[in-house]
C-alpha cells in the first residue's frame, strides 16, 4: 500500500495546481467578459450541436482573446469515447471501500487522465441518490445514505480538482429512476430536499466545485434546468455558496430562452434539440437579449459563472488541447490515438480499489481446505463457471470498446450507457484466477449459465468458483438490455445465476459464490451448506479479476463494506420504481428521511446483509470509548484491536441517534474510518461531529438548527453490529 500511494502522489505532483481564490478568479473573468461581444458571449453559453466535435460537448472558442473551446466529456467512471484510458470502478465500488483515502485518490487519477486526453470538465460525480434498488444508475453514485454520498461526492471533487480538471456534480436534483425520466415529476418536501437529495450537492459545495448538471426531470412542477429555486440567484445552490455554472444535462432544456436563463442556467449543451429537448439558447437568447426579457446583465453573469472556475484551475496556462482518437461520431473509422493517459500508478490503484471494495458476505471456514483465503499452494482441482468470469463482449452496440456498454455478455466491470466507461484492458476473473493457480492444480471451466454444464464441471473439484451479475444502466434514448429498461425488473441474477449457483452447490461441498451487481440481488441462496463463502464484488473496474483473485488467494484481507442494505424482498426497502403511467408520472417522496437501513430500523426490518456489513480474515475489537463536547460539536474517541492472526483493515462506523420529537430516522451515518491494523496491533481512532452533522433542516426558519435533549451514538462494524454506545 505505501509504494502504491508513493506512485500516486508522484505522478499526481506532475499536474497539481495551486487554484486562485473564487475572488481573484472573478476578477478575471469579469474584465474578459467586458472584452466580449454579444456574439461570442453566447457561443460560450451554448454547445455547437450533438454530434460537431469529438467532445460530448463543446462550446465556441474566441480565439482573439486566447478562450478555446471548452471540451466536456463523460463520465464518472472513465473518459468515455476513447481508448488508451482506464476504466475505473464507478462510484458505488468506491462507496464500498469507506476509504476517503481511495476515494479521493481515484479523483486524482480521474482527473490526470482528463487532463491529459484534453478534457475541460469532467461530467462526474454523479451524486444521485439510490432512492429504490433498483434505480438503473444507481451504480453510477455512491449509494443511498446521503453522508455517505456526501463525503465521497467532496473527496471526489478535491481530487478531479486538484490537478485542474473542472469537475460537474450531477444531476441535480430528485434524479432517481429512468422510467419516465424526462419530465417525471418528483414531489418533494423542503426538510428531505435538504437533508437527503440536496445534501451531498452541498459537500460538493464545500469542496469547490467547478459545475453542477441540472436534470432532466421536473422538481414540484418545474423542470429542473429553468426551476429557480434550485439554480437561481436565490436558489439552493447559490445560497449555500455554489459559485460555478449551471449546465443543462443533454436535451434537458424546454420552454423558452428567457425562461432558463433568468431562472439561473448558464450553459445548455449540447446546443441542438435531443429527442426530449434542447435548442432553446440556440437561437433563442439572441432573441430574448433583442426583445429585453433577458437582459445583457445576466448574460453577462452566465458568462462569469462559466469562465471563472476555468481561470480558478488555471487551465488559460499551458492546459492540454483535446486530442482524442479519429473517430466518426457513429464509431465507425480508424482510431488514431495520439496521447495514452494510463500508468502503471492508476492501474494499480484501480486494482486496490477493486480488492479495497470486495465485500465478504459469508465465510464458513472450519479448515483451511474450505472456505476463504484459498491457499494456492496446496489446492489440487479447481472449476470456474458462470458467463461473469470470462472477457466481456466489446462490440455491444455501435463503437465497439468506445460504445455505451449495453449488453451483458461476460464479467460485469460497469452498467450500460453514459457511465460506461472502456474494457479496453480488462482482466476478467478467469484469467487472473487460472494464474494464480497455474503450475499448482487443474483448472475446469464452464464458462456459460448452462447449469448442466456447471453440475458437470463442478463435480469432484476441491473448490468451485462460481460467479453471476446482476446489471442495469441509462434509459436515455439508448437501450434496452435483456427486457431492462435502464431500471432493473426485478433483484433476481441474470440468465438465472442463482439456480447456477444452487447447482453447482449440490455437486461441490466448497462452493464459492461470487456476485457482481450494479445493486442488491436476492440472495436466497446463500444459506446452503456447500457454499462455504459469498463474495460480493459490485462493479469492480478494469481490474475486476486481479482486484477480485487477491481478496480469494489472501493477498489482500478484505476491508469492502456494503453501501446499501440487502433484504429478502424488495417491499423492505419501502419505495418502488413507477414503471407504468399515462404520460409522466408525479413521484411523491412520501417516504422522506427514510431510505434504505433508515427504514429498516424505523419498521423492524433486519435484511440479510445490513448497510455497513463485511467480514475480514481477521477479528477485531472496540474498546476505550469517550464522548467529549469539541466547539459547536462532539469528539468520540475508541480504540479498535486487531486480535487476529494476520493483518486487515477495520471500518469502524458512527450512527447517531437524535433526540426524541426531532423527527429523524432512528440511526443515521455520521461518520466512517479506515483503520489498518497488523496483528495484534491497536490504534486509537477519532471521529469528530460537527455542529452541522447534530442539525436538522428547520423549514420555518431555513436554516440547520440543533434540537435539545440527548443524543445516543453507536460505533461499530455495522448498522446492525454495533460494539459501543454512549449519549450526550
Amino acid at each position: 500500500m505505501l509504494s502504491l500511494l508513493l506512485l500516486s502522489c508522484a505522478v499526481a505532483q506532475a499536474y497539481a495546481i495551486s487554484p486562485l481564490s473564487w475572488e481573484q478568479a472573478y476578477t478575471i473573468a469579469n474584465t474578459t467578459v467586458a472584452n466580449l461581444t454579444t456574439s461570442e458571449k453566447l457561443g460560450i453559453v451554448h454547445g455547437v450541436g450533438q454530434f460537431s466535435s469529438r467532445c460530448v460537448g463543446d462550446t465556441t472558442a474566441v480565439e482573439r482573446l486566447g478562450l478555446p473551446s471548452l471540451c466536456m466529456n463523460d463520465g464518472p467512471a472513465g473518459v468515455r469515447l476513447t481508448n488508451g484510458v482506464t476504466g475505473f470502478p464507478p462510484g458505488i465500488n468506491a462507496a464500498s471501500t469507506f476509504s476517503r483515502r481511495l476515494m479521493n485518490a481515484r479523483g486524482v487519477a480521474l482527473g490526470q487522465e482528463y487532463r491529459g486526453k484534453g478534457v475541460n470538465v469532467y461530467l462526474g460525480p454523479t451524486m444521485d441518490l439510490s432512492r429504490n434498488p433498483k434505480g438503473g444508475r444507481n451504480w453510477e453514485s455512491f449509494g443511498p445514505d446521503p453522508y455517505l454520498s456526501g463525503e465521497a461526492a467532496y473527496e471526489t471533487v478535491t481530487g478531479v480538482q486538484s490537478v485542474g480538471v473542472m469537475a460537474c456534480a450531477k444531476h441535480y436534483l430528485a434524479n432517481q429512476q429512468e422510467h419516465w425520466r424526462y419530465g417525471l415529476d418528483s414531489i418533494i418536501d423542503d426538510r428531505t430536499t435538504h437533508e437527503m437529495y440536496h445534501y451531498p450537492f452541498l459537500r460538493a459545495i464545500e469542496a469547490d466545485v467547478s459545475s453542477v448538471m441540472c436534470a432532466y426531470n421536473r422538481v414540484n412542477g418545474t423542470s429542473t434546468c429553468h426551476n429557480a429555486d434550485l439554480i437561481g440567484a436565490n436558489g439552493l445552490l447559490r445560497n449555500d455558496g455554489f459559485k460555478g455554472f449551471v449546465v443543462s444535462d443533454w436535451g434537458a432544456t424546454h420552454d423558452s430562452a428567457t425562461d432558463n436563463a433568468n431562472a439561473g442556467l448558464d450553459m445548455e449543451q449540447p446546443g441542438d434539440w435531443i429527442l426530449i429537448g434542447g435548442g432553446v439558447y440556440s437561437p433563442g437568447l439572441q432573441s430574448a437579449l433583442g426583445d429585453g426579457s433577458v437582459t445583457e446583465e445576466t448574460l453577462n453573469g452566465m458568462v462569469s459563472h462559466i469562465l471563472a472556475p476555468w481561470y480558478r484551475l488555471g487551465q488559460d496556462s499551458d492546459y492540454p488541447s483535446p486530442n482524442f482518437d479519429v473517430q466518426n461520431p457513429d464509431g465507425s473509422g480508424d482510431l488514431n490515438e495520439n496521447v495514452n493517459v494510463r500508468t502503471d500508478a492508476t492501474t494499480a490503484l484501480v486494482r486496490e480499489i477493486a480488492a479495497a471494495s470486495t465485500v465478504l458476505l459469508k465465510n464458513n471456514r472450519t479448515d483451511t481446505s474450505r472456505g476463504l483465503p484459498v491457499d494456492a499452494s496446496t489446492v489440487k482441482k479447481v472449476a470456474i463457471i458462470g458467463q461473469d468470469a470470462i472477457m466481456p463482449r466489446k462490440d455491444c452496440g455501435s463503437g465497439a470498446t468506445y460504445g455505451l456498454n449495453q449488453c451483458n455478455e461476460g464479467t460485469m466491470s460497469i452498467g450500460w450507457g453514459s457511465g460506461s466507461n472502456s474494457l479496453e484492458f480488462i482482466v476478467p476473473p478467469v484469467d487472473a484466477i487460472s494464474e494464480v493457480v497455474n503450475g499448482t492444480a487443474t483448472v475446469t471451466t464452464s464458462l456459460s449459465n448452462d447449469i448442466d454444464d456447471a453440475k458437470k464441471a463442478a463435480a469432484g473439484q476441491d473448490v468451485c468458483f462460481v460467479l453471476a451479475n446482476a446489471m442495469s444502466g441509462e434509459l436515455g434514448f439508448y437501450f434496452v438490455v435483456e427486457g431492462n429498461m435502464g431500471d432493473r425488473n426485478d433483484l433476481d441474477l441474470w440468465y438465472k445465476g442463482g439456480s447456477m449457483i444452487e447447482a453447482v452447490a449440490s455437486v461441490c461441498s466448497n462452493t464459492i459464490a461470487i456476485v457482481h451487481s450494479v445493486g442488491p440481488v436476492s440472495f436466497s441462496w446463500s444459506e446452503h451448506p456447500n457454499i462455504t463463502a459469498i463474495i460480493y464484488a459490485g462493479a469492480p473496474g478494469e481490474q475486476t479479476g486481479p482486484g477480485l483473485a487477491d481478496v480469494l488467494f489472501g493477498a489482500r484481507n478484505p476491508s469492502g463494506r456494503l453501501p446499501f442494505s440487502i433484504a429478502d424482498n424488495e417491499d423492505d426497502y419501502g419505495t418502488e420504481i413507477i414503471y407504468n403511467s399515462d404520460g409522466f408520472p408525479e413521484i411523491e417522496y412520501t417516504e422522506a428521511l427514510l431510505l434504505d437501513y433508515r427504514y429498516m430500523d424505523s419498521q423492524g426490518i433486519t435484511p440479510r446483509y445490513e448497510f455497513g456489513y463485511g467480514l475480514s480474515y481477521t477479528t477485531f475489537e472496540y474498546a476505550d470509548f469517550s464522548v467529549a463536547a469539541s466547539g459547536d460539536g462532539q469528539s468520540i474517541s475508541f480504540t479498535v484491536a486487531n486480535t487476529g492472526d494476520v493483518a486487515g483493515t477495520e471500518i469502524p462506523q458512527l450512527y447517531l441517534g437524535f433526540p426524541e420529537g426531532a423527527g429523524e430516522p432512528p440511526r443515521l451515518l455520521r461518520g466512517f474510518e479506515e483503520v489498518a491494523l497488523e496483528a495484534g496491533a491497536s490504534s486509537q481512532v477519532e471521529m469528530a461531529l460537527t455542529a452541522r452533522d447534530l442539525s436538522i433542516w428547520d423549514t420555518v426558519s431555513q436554516s440547520w438548527v440543533r434540537p435539545s435533549g440527548t443524543y445516543k451514538v453507536y460505533v461499530g462494524a455495522s448498522i446492525n453490529d454495533v460494539r459501543l454506545e454512549g449519549s450526550f
